[in-house]
C-alpha cells in the first residue's frame, strides 16, 4: 500500500514516512484493499462541494463493520432523546442522509458482487486531488475462474451543489453471460459512524415517498424526525454496452424507505458494460425553489451526462486551486514526507467543507468537516485554526462562517442571561440554533463507566469568535462587516467578559473563576464537589485581549453606528471605563520563577510519573481515561491534554503577548516565551491533534528539529489515523488547516498589525522555493519566496496603496506593480526592483 509517500500507519514522533518510490504531488493513492483500514479511506477519500459529502463507501456497501456509506448535508441536524444510564439524554446529530451510492452487480446467478465473494487480483484507489475524483481500478476473479476489470469514477460536483455521479465500468475478460445491476437510493440507513455515540438513538429519518421517475430515474423523499427538514434525492441511472445504449428492461424495487431499478443485460467476453449514475440532492431549506422533490427531478432531467458534467466539475476545482494551490520546492525530510501531497489533501478537505456555495447558506464548519459523525458534526473553536486559511485566499468563505455565530447571538445571550452574566456566551459545542450541545455524559471506554462532562464550562470559545472577526476583519477591512456584524459579536464577547470577571479586593485584581481552558483534562480542582477551576491563564489573557480590541472597535465606528449600539447594549461610559480597568488589572497567575501557571493552584498539584505510564500504556494520548479508569483523576496532576498556556504563543507574537502582559503589569522576561514552552511540553500528552500544531508553531524558530517532527505528526494526523481510530470517523479540520497556515506563517512570516502587511520571510531548509497567491483588503497578491529573494507581484486591479513592511522595512506597495526584496545577510529587507 502507497500514500503517495505517507505511510498510513502511525509514525513514532519524529519519525516521517519513508517513500518506496517518487510519489505524485496530486494524488493519495492505495494499492491494495485492507478491510481494517477501510473506514480510514472513506472519510479521507470523502467527496463534498460544501453543500453536502459522500464517504468513499463501495457502491455495494452496507454498513457492516468494514464500511460505512455517510452522505452528509452542511448543517443538517436532527435532535432525539435516549435513554442512557437512567437519565434521558437528548442529543442533536449530524444526520447520516439516504445512500445514495447504492450500485452493486452480479454475474450469471452468483450472489452479489463484494470483496469477501471474489478474489481480488490487483486493487488500485486514487484521491485525485487536483481535479476532485475518486478513481476505483479492481481487477478480480470469482470462484467459477472468470476474471473481470472494474472501474469507477466518482466526483460531487464543484459546479453544481446538488449534483454527484458516479461511471461504473465492467469489463469482461474471459466470460459471456448475463450481469445484473441494481441501482437505487437506500434511506433506510442510521446513524451509527461513531463508537462513542453507538448507545444513542440513530433513527433520525422518516420515509416520506418513494417511485420511479420516468424510465431511468426513482426518487425518494425523506425527512428528519424533529427538525422536520426534507430531504430529496433524485438518482438517473443509464447503461451502456461498449459504448451504445443497453437494451434493457428495469424492474422497480420499492420497500419502506427504499427505492431501486434493477436490470439484466447480457455480455459477452470482451465487452465493457459502464453504468452512469447521477444524483440530484435538494432539501426543504434551499433557496430559489418551490418545493425540493420538484427541483430534484427538474435537476435530472436537465443534466447531461457524466463526462459533460465532469467537465464542469474539474473547471471549478481549477478555480480554486489557482487561488488556493502552495507550490513548494522542497528536500530532504520535507520531500521524503511529500509535504505537497498532504498539504493539498488538507487544503482539498477544508474546501469540500466550506466552499464558495457556503456563502449562501447558514452553516458553520465542523471539527471533523462533513466527512464522519465525530462529535456530532458540531462546531467548536477549531475555527481558531481554520479561519487563517481562508481569510488570505477567499475571505468571502470567512465572512459566511462568521455570520453563522451571528445568527446565533441571541441563543448566546439567552445562555449568558441564564448564567447571571451579559453579553453574549457562545456555546462550547454548537450545532443548528446555536444552544449548548455538549453532552451530559461520556462513556470511557476502558472503564465502561459513564462520566460527567464539563467542557461546557470552556467559555474561552467566546474568545475565538471575538479573536475570527478581528482577524477576518485586518485581513480584509471590510468595514461594512465590522459596522453590522462583527461590531455586535466582538461588543457581546466584551461584556460577557466584563460581567463574568469579579474584583479580589485583598489581590487588587480581577479574576475568572469556575471554567475550564483549553487543557480539557482539568475540569475541577481535586476532589472538588462543583466543576471548573479559577483564573485559567489563557482564559484571562484572552478576556483582557478581547476588551481591548472591544474598546478599539468603538473607536473605528462611526459615530451613528458607535450611538446605536452603545445604546442598544447599553454600554455606558463607566462600562467602558469597567474594560479599560480590568484590562490593566486582570490577575494572571504564576508559579516556579516565572512559568505562567494554567490555572491558580496548578502549581501546587502532584507531578506524574510519565515513564511509569508510558511503560504501562504505550499510548497516553487520552490519560484523562487511563486515570478514570484507575479510579483516579487528572485533576491531581500537572499534566495536560493539549496547549492551554502555550495556546497564547501560538496566537500572539512575542510583541503582542509582551504588550498584554505589560499592560497587566506582569512584564516578560526574555526567556518566558521559551521557558513556558519547554514545562508545558514535558507535561503534555498531546491527545489533541491540534496541540501538535500548536507546538510545530511555537518551536518552529528555535527547535527546527522538535519542530518538524511535531508539525509531521499534525500533517499525517489523519493518512496515518494517530489517534488510532479516530480518523475513520471523520478527518481532523483543524490540524489540516492548521499545518497549511503553519507552512505559510512559517516561510512568510506573515502578520497584520497596525495597518500594515508584515513579512518576515524565511525560507526552512527544507525548501528551495515557495509561491502561493493572496488577497489582502482588495490586492490580488503572489508571493515567490527563495534563499535569496522575496517577490511581491501584485495584479492590475485598482486598489488603494498599502503599507508593506518586509523585515523590518516598510514600503508603499501599489496594485499593479512588482517589488523584489533581498533576503541575504547584506541585503535583507532592501528594495532589489520594482516595476
Amino acid at each position: 500500500m502507497r500514500t503517495d509517500g505517507a505511510n498510513d500507519v502511525a509514525q513514532s514522533r519524529g519519525q516521517i514516512g519513508v517513500a518506496a518510490e517518487p510519489a505524485p504531488a496530486w494524488s493519495l493513492v492505495f494499492d491494495e484493499f485492507d478491510p481494517a483500514k477501510e473506514g480510514i479511506r472513506e472519510a479521507l477519500c470523502t467527496l463534498g462541494n460544501g453543500y453536502f459529502a459522500t464517504r468513499a463507501a463501495a457502491t455495494w456497501a452496507v454498513a457492516d463493520g468494514v464500511h460505512y456509506p455517510g452522505t452528509y448535508l452542511a448543517g443538517g441536524y436532527n435532535r432525539l432523546r435516549t435513554d442512557i444510564a437512567g437519565r434521558v439524554v437528548e442529543n442533536e446529530d449530524l444526520v447520516n442522509f439516504p445512500n445514495w451510492l447504492a450500485l452493486e452487480f452480479r454475474i450469471g446467478d452468483d450472489g452479489w458482487f463484494g470483496f469477501a465473494s471474489v478474489t481480488i487480483l490487483s486493487y488500485r484507489q486514487e484521491l485525485d486531488l487536483r481535479h476532485g475524483l475518486l478513481l476505483r481500478n479492481i481487477h478480480f476473479e470469482d470462484h467459477q475462474g472468470r476474471r473481470s476489470r472494474l472501474r469507477e469514477r466518482r466526483f460531487v460536483s464543484m459546479h453544481d451543489m446538488h449534483l454527484g455521479a458516479l461511471d461504473l465500468v465492467l469489463t469482461a475478460e474471459n466470460w459471456s453471460g448475463a450481469v445484473t445491476v441494481r441501482s437505487a437510493i437506500d434511506g433506510r440507513v442510521v446513524n451509527a459512524g461513531a463508537k462513542l455515540y453507538l448507545q444513542y438513538n440513530g433513527n433520525h429519518l422518516q420515509p416520506q415517498a418513494a417511485e420511479a421517475v420516468g424510465e431511468d430515474a426513482i426518487c425518494l423523499l425523506v425527512r428528519a424526525s424533529q427538525s422536520h427538514v426534507v430531504v430529496a434525492q433524485v438518482a438517473r441511472t443509464q447503461m451502456f454496452l461498449d459504448g451504445r445504449v443497453a437494451e434493457m428492461q428495469r424492474r422497480v424495487i420499492k420497500e419502506p424507505g427504499y427505492i431501486g431499478h434493477e436490470t439484466t443485460v447480457d455480455m459477452k467476453q470482451g465487452e465493457t458494460l459502464a453504468v452512469e449514475k447521477l444524483v440530484s440532492l435538494y432539501t426543504s431549506r434551499d433557496n430559489a425553489i418551490s418545493e425540493c422533490g420538484l427541483a430534484a427531478r427538474r435537476a435530472v432531467a436537465r443534466a447531461p451526462r457524466f463526462d459533460v458534467l465532469k467537465a464542469d466539475h474539474l473547471l471549478a476545482w481549477k478555480n480554486l486551486w489557482n487561488r488556493f494551490d502552495v507550490r513548494i520546492q522542497h528536500t530532504g525530510p520535507a520531500a521524503t514526507l511529500n509535504l505537497s501531497m498532504l498539504l493539498r489533501l488538507n487544503m482539498f478537505h477544508l474546501l469540500q467543507t466550506a466552499s464558495l456555495h457556503s456563502i449562501g447558506l447558514d452553516t458553520g464548519i465542523p471539527a471533523r468537516g462533513w466527512t464522519g459523525e465525530a462529535y456530532q458534526g458540531h462546531i467548536f473553536w477549531d475555527e481558531l485554526f481554520i479561519f487563517p486559511f481562508f481569510n488570505y485566499r477567499l475571505p468571502e468563505i470567512t465572512r459566511a462562517l462568521l455570520i453563522y455565530r451571528y445568527r446565533r447571538l441571541g441563543e448566546a445571550r439567552v445562555a449568558a442571561k441564564a448564567a447571571g452574566f451579559r453579553g453574549a456566551m457562545f456555546p462550547w459545542q454548537s450545532g443548528s440554533d446555536g444552544q449548548e450541545e455538549t453532552d451530559t455524559l461520556n462513556l470511557n471506554p476502558r472503564s465502561k463507566r459513564w462520566v460527567r462532562d464539563n467542557s461546557y464550562l470552556e467559555r474561552h470559545v467566546g474568545c475565538a469568535v471575538a479573536y475570527n472577526v478581528w482577524q477576518y476583519f485586518q485581513v480584509t477591512r471590510d468595514t461594512e462587516f465590522l459596522d453590522f456584524y462583527g461590531a455586535e459579536l466582538l461588543l457581546e464577547v466584551a461584556l460577557f467578559w466584563s460581567s463574568i470577571a469579579v474584583f479580589d479586593d485583598e489581590r487588587g485584581r480581577y479574576e475568572i473563576r469556575g471554567v475550564m481552558g483549553p487543557d480539557e483534562f482539568h475540569d475541577a480542582y481535586p476532589d472538588a464537589a462543583t466543576p471548573g477551576v479559577n483564573n485559567n491563564a489563557y482564559t484571562n489573557v484572552m478576556a483582557v485581549w478581547v476588551l481591548c480590541r472591544a474598546m478599539e472597535v468603538l473607536n473605528l465606528l462611526s459615530g451613528m453606528r458607535r450611538a446605536e449600539l452603545t445604546a442598544r447594549f447599553d454600554i455606558s461610559a463607566e462600562e467602558i471605563s469597567r474594560w479599560d480597568d480590568i484590562s490593566r488589572r486582570m490577575y494572571v497567575p504564576f508559579h516556579d520563577d516565572g512559568i505562567i501557571s494554567q490555572f491558580e493552584g496548578y502549581g501546587a498539584l502532584r507531578e506524574l510519573d510519565w515513564q511509569n505510564y508510558r511503560a504501562r500504556y504505550g499510548d497516553i494520548q487520552r490519560l484523562d481515561l487511563i486515570l478514570e479508569a484507575e479510579n483516579d483523576s487528572p485533576n491531581r496532576y500537572k499534566l495536560s491534554k493539549q496547549a492551554d498556556v502555550v495556546m497564547l504563543f501560538y496566537l500572539f507574537s512575542s510583541e503582542e503577548l509582551g504588550e498584554l502582559l505589560t499592560r497587566l503589569g506582569y512584564p516578560p522576561d526574555y526567556d518566558t516565551i521559551p521557558k513556558n514552552v519547554a514545562y508545558y511540553a514535558a507535561r503534555t500528552s498531546h491527545g489533541s491533534t491540534l496541540c501538535r500544531v500548536v507546538y510545530a508553531w511555537v518551536l518552529a524558530r528555535s527547535d527546527r528539529q522538535s519542530a518538524m517532527a511535531f508539525f509531521a505528526e499534525a500533517l499525517q494526523s489523519d493518512v496515518a489515523d494517530i489517534q488510532h481510530g479516530t480518523t475513520a470517523e471523520g478527518v481532523h479540520l483543524g490540524a489540516m488547516a492548521g499545518t497549511v497556515d503553519q507552512v505559510l506563517r512559517v516561510s512568510t512570516g506573515i502578520e497584520v498589525k497596525g495597518d500594515v502587511l508584515r513579512l518576515n520571510p524565511e525560507l526552512p531548509p527544507e525548501m528551495q522555493r515557495f509561491e502561493m497567491h493572496i488577497r489582502y483588503r482588495g490586492h490580488s497578491i503572489d508571493l515567490e519566496l527563495t534563499r535569496d529573494a522575496l517577490t511581491v507581484r501584485g495584479d492590475d486591479r485598482d486598489a488603494a496603496p498599502i503599507a508593506l513592511c518586509v523585515a523590518d522595512k516598510t514600503y508603499q506597495f501599489v496594485s499593479g506593480t512588482t517589488r523584489v526584496f533581498g533576503l541575504n545577510e547584506t541585503t535583507k529587507g532592501s528594495l532589489l526592483e520594482t516595476d
